[in-house]
């Protein structure tokens, strides 16, 4: 251990120290709450403001929706980043923080797709839009915040306090969610009562801001400022310059891999109990929650723990094990939670046979299109009951099949039939094929009495712990890599587009691969992948930080 760090290990934490920690990390946890709300209820929402499309597309659309929040971080990080490397942190993140939370309420008051019509959609997704601009500047504002405040050798630790804010607002929605779906029961609160988490969220917002109108300034900042050292053009001198390189390093080496990470062990996991699995939402929220509560303590450890042997080390390792082992976990969570449906695709296969050129991609962003080829009609209706299938060629011009441990269901050519003679064709299909997947042994949904909910717990545990790996140290890592003049601006582009875009997309992606494969486990090729590129990148290219000097 360092001179440096050991006499930095000594170093109380100060009431001064803690209060910058509880404010910064307070308001970021209420910034998570209301950006989560929306990805916890996404189905529901999907009913709500795109009503004018099918079950799917407005479940995908609803994704979508969620995803552009992401979409737009990493301009979030431009605008904000560039107003707190010139006039300050504090006022920055106070900025962020209002428009975060008013965006949030006005979700909550905002009137359905049934009654606004077309406007109802687009106002939600210009409020996801604010949201995902105050997100973006928000964490580059708290991090460098906490940063600057932190003496030597400590600030893995500081720091992680902050990390804990994502997932500490993700348990905070679900624990939300959970009590206002049990308090006003299912039906009540997908009429309306699923607006309340939104619209309290105004409390919080008031809390936070009067706490955090008491802080200071950051004294590096109020040093760099008082000297005339403070930059003119943040952006030009943080991607135009020698530091360019390093932000596309710091991206490609650290935030992408910590990214996936992060959606694919608290995000990713909880649509696959309920979209893929069939788990009941609320049992998966209480699953999740439970994981969440056992697991956050990992951020503090694995920040404390950086400190000492470095930040690199822990990062890469989450990445490299979260690539080695996804894939064998989430067949471990099939297993426990739904084991009818594991034994029947072991004993009775689903196999589409389908003409290639006759199999659309289903995904319609503007509601207008019907899928009524034949190799559609199967997808859609196996995707619709989360059942996992094989795909083969058929010849040209065939009607697709669909096959269940031998027994061929026939599909049929909507595409000449008017309105009522498909959809009596359809119910007839869809009552074949439910018959068939019955005598098979496929469940409709996942039975409780079946799941192993210790193991179920214990599998969610280790990959939120995988969470904290790559999540614990990353801000500490992040704000060592640059100068403190354009700190702000340099650490929050690279974060948001890794978290915002590689991380924020895996839902949806995952989602769409799995559509179009069949296999239930295939969408986990997203996360595998960037996590190992992150791996080899960052392992070869990036330096180690715990002990540098930040006040240059």
């Amino acid at each position: 251990m360092s001179t440096t760090t050991a006499n930095a290990s000594a170093t109380p934490l100060t009431r001064g120290h803690k209060k910058v920690i509880f404010a910064s990390s307070l308001g970021t946890v209420f910034e998570w709450y209301d950006f989560y709300l929306y990805g916890s209820l996404a189905a529901i929402i999907g009913k709500q403001f795109f009503g004018g499309l099918n079950e799917t597309s407005q479940f995908i659309f609803a994704l979508l929706a969620f995803a552009v929040g992401f979409a737009v971080r990493p301009f979030g990080a431009l605008v904000f980043g560039r107003l707190g490397d010139m006039i300050g942190r504090k006022y920055t993140f106070l900025v962020t923080i209002v428009i975060m939370g008013l965006s949030t309420f006005l979700v909550g008051v905002l009137p359905s797709y049934a009654t606004l019509g077309f406007a109802a959609p687009v106002i939600l997704i210009l409020l996801r839009l604010l949201q995902g601009l105050a997100l973006g500047g928000e964490y580059g504002g708290a991090a460098t915040y906490v940063a600057e405040h932190a003496p030597n050798g400590k600030r893995g630790f500081y720091t992680s306090f902050i990390q804990t804010t994502a997932t500490l607002g993700l348990f905070l929605s679900l624990l939300v969610i959970w009590a206002c779906r049990n308090y006003f029961g299912k039906e009540t609160f997908e009429a309306w009562a699923w607006r309340l988490p939104f619209i309290v969220s105004v409390v919080l917002l008031g809390i936070s801001v009067w706490i955090r109108m008491q802080l200071s300034e950051s004294p590096l900042f109020q040093q760099m400022k008082a000297e005339g050292k403070t930059s003119k053009a943040p952006i030009t001198e943080s991607f135009f310059s020698s530091n360019g390189k390093l932000v596309l390093l710091a991206l490609l080496g650290a935030t992408a891999g910590q990214g996936v990470v992060w959606y694919g062990g608290q995000f990713y996991s909880l649509f696959f109990l309920t979209k893929t699995l069939g788990v009941d939402a609320n049992t998966a929220d209480i699953l999740i929650a439970i994981a969440l509560a056992i697991a956050t303590g990992g951020f503090i450890f694995f920040g404390w723990l950086s400190d000492r042997i470095g930040r690199k080390k822990i990062i890469m390792a989450g990445c490299l094990l979260a690539a080695i082992t996804y894939i064998p976990t989430f067949k471990a969570l099939t297993h426990n939670v739904n084991p009818a449906l594991e034994a029947a695709v072991a004993a009775a296969p689903v196999t589409v046979t389908a003409d290639p050129d006759r199999c659309a991609f289903q995904f319609d962003p503007v509601g207008k299109k019907t899928f009524k080829q034949s190799c559609d009609i199967i997808k859609s209706a196996l995707a619709k009951k989360g059942i996992p299938y094989d795909n083969a060629a058929a010849p040209a011009g065939s009607v697709a099949t669909v096959s269940i441990g031998g027994t061929v269901v026939d599909s049929f050519e909507g595409e000449v039939l008017d309105k009522d003679a498909f959809k009596t064709q359809s119910d007839a299909f869809g009552q074949q094929l439910g018959d068939a997947l019955k005598a098979a042994g496929y469940p409709e949904k996942a039975d409780p009495a079946q799941i192993n909910k210790p193991m179920v717990v214990l599998l969610l545990t280790y990959l939120v712990l995988l969470v904290t790996m790559v999540y614990g140290p990353i801000a500490a890592w992040l704000v060592e890599l640059f100068p403190t003049r354009i700190r702000y601006t340099s650490m929050s582009l690279p974060y948001h587009i890794g978290n915002g875009w590689f991380g924020g997309f895996l839902p949806v992606t995952a989602f769409a691969i799995v559509a179009a494969t069949g296999n239930i486990y295939s969408g986990l090729w997203y996360p595998i992948v960037f996590a190992l590129m992150t791996f080899v990148i960052g392992s070869l290219f990036l330096r180690e930080t715990k002990d540098v000097d930040i006040t240059q």
